[in-house]
């Protein structure tokens, strides 16, 4: 969980409409194939980011534990 500023940027960092393409999910259970892209709904007030994966997955990111990079940001 991140401090009430880190969630703050990380909501800046991904606004709704952003999309992502994850590098590596370190996921056991559910894990997002390296290389999948997808859209970003929302960052929660826990700073995970809840996305809509090309693949139909929804499973959400976590910053420092999942790797990724953005592709486009919202409105670009």
């Amino acid at each position: 969980m991140f401090d009430e500023r880190k969630v703050k940027r990380l909501k800046e960092m991904y606004p709704a409409g952003t999309r992502i393409q994850l590098d590596h999910m370190d996921d056991p259970f559910h894990p997002v194939a390296s290389g999948t892209m997808g859209t970003v709904k929302l960052v929660d007030d826990a700073g995970t980011i809840h996305m809509s994966w090309d693949s139909g997955s929804s499973l959400g990111l976590c910053p420092g534990s999942d790797e990724f990079h953005v592709i486009r940001k919202e409105g670009n």
